[in-house]
C-alpha cells in the first residue's frame, strides 16, 4: 500500500493509523509561527464510527488504502440487516442498517447502491446522490407568497421531513439530494 506524507491527505482519504482503518474527514493545514507546518486532520473509524483529531506533520508518513468499490442492489431488510446482491455475481451480503446512518430512510427496493470493500469487508455504502420522493403531507399553496427563497415543510413517504418551495402539493414526486437531504428539483 502506498505512503503519503502528512500534508498530502485529502478529506475522503482511508488511511491506516494505529492499526485501524480511519476516513479523512476535514483537512485543515496550519502554518504556526513557530514551528513547522502541519495537517489538523479530523478521522472517523470507518469500523466503530468513533471520532480522532490528529495532527500530522508534513514528515509524517502515512498509509493509505484503497477500497475496492462495488455497485450492489438492495434487496430487502431483515432484523436491522440489509440484504444486497452483487449484479455480476448474484452473491447475496448482509450489512448492519447503521451503515447508512441518517440516510436510510432514503434506501428503496431495487436501488442501487455503491458499497466500499477493504479486503472482503463491507466498510461503507453510499445511496445515490439524488432519490425521487413523494412528498405526503404539506401545507397549502398561498396566493401571493412568491418572496424570494421561501420554503415551507413537507413530510415525505419515507417520513422524512425536508423543506420544499411553495409551489409544491401534496402527492407531487420531488427529487431530494441524499448528500444535503435538502429538495432538488420536481421529478
Amino acid at each position: 500500500m502506498p505512503k503519503i506524507n502528512g500534508n498530502e491527505i485529502r478529506p475522503g482519504n482511508v488511511l491506516e493509523h494505529d492499526g485501524h482503518l480511519w476516513s479523512a474527514v476535514k483537512v485543515d493545514h496550519v502554518k504556526p509561527g513557530k514551528g513547522g507546518a502541519f495537517a489538523q486532520v479530523e478521522l472517523r473509524n470507518l469500523r466503530n464510527g468513533s471520532k480522532l483529531n490528529e495532527r500530522f506533520r508534513s514528515a509524517d508518513k502515512v498509509e493509505r488504502v484503497r477500497l475496492d468499490q462495488k455497485d450492489q442492489q438492495f434487496l430487502y431488510e431483515t432484523d436491522g440487516m440489509l440484504v444486497f446482491m452483487d449484479s455480476e455475481t448474484f452473491e447475496q451480503i448482509e450489512l448492519p442498517a447503521e451503515i447508512l446512518g441518517e440516510r436510510r430512510p432514503f434506501l428503496q427496493d431495487g436501488m442501487t447502491v455503491h458499497i466500499e470493500y477493504y479486503e472482503s469487508e463491507a466498510l461503507n455504502a453510499t445511496l445515490p446522490q439524488k432519490v425521487v420522493c413523494k412528498v405526503v403531507e404539506t401545507e397549502p399553496v398561498v396566493k401571493g407568497q412568491t418572496a424570494a427563497n421561501s420554503f415551507k415543510p413537507a413530510i415525505l413517504d419515507n417520513g422524512v421531513k425536508v423543506m420544499v418551495p411553495p409551489f409544491v402539493g401534496p402527492d407531487e414526486d420531488i427529487v431530494v439530494n441524499t448528500e444535503t437531504m435538502e429538495y432538488s428539483e420536481r421529478a
